[in-house]
């Protein structure tokens, strides 16, 4: 049976979709962009700046959800441009210590609110 997780502690969904959804032991969460919260603005200019924003909205979903980012088994991670690779990784490497986690890394042409980033995730329970 699949459960909606939703937290005032990450931005509200911008469209028809649910923060995370989980169902038995593994939690799957939406992508993150760099949005604060409370205003729904967009956090930073920079890539280290909107990437340590989407990973404090990833973890109060993970957090939500009973989980964390020890129990992440695989990220896929949107780049607007690669350039940002090395920049984005210095802060992703700060929060996925230990194992870390499979990853996808990709390019891609514009994302929501043409922020520079955005994480999704899959966890377990």
């Amino acid at each position: 049976m699949r459960k909606a997780v939703q937290t005032d502690k990450a931005p509200a969904a911008i469209g028809p979709y649910s923060q995370a959804i989980e169902h038995g032991n593994m939690v799957f969460t939406s992508g993150q962009i760099p949005l604060d919260p409370k205003s729904a603005a967009v956090v930073g200019s920079d890539i280290k700046t909107q990437t340590e924003q989407v990973l404090k909205n990833l973890e109060a979903v993970l957090i939500a959800a009973g989980t964390g980012f020890d129990q992440v088994v695989k990220t896929t991670c949107f780049l607007d441009d690669m350039k940002d690779f090395a920049d984005f990784n210095e802060v992703y490497q700060q929060y996925f210590t230990g194992t870390a986690p499979a990853r996808s890394c990709v390019a891609v042409d514009r994302l929501p609110k043409d922020v520079l980033v955005e994480i999704e995730a899959v966890a377990i329970k």
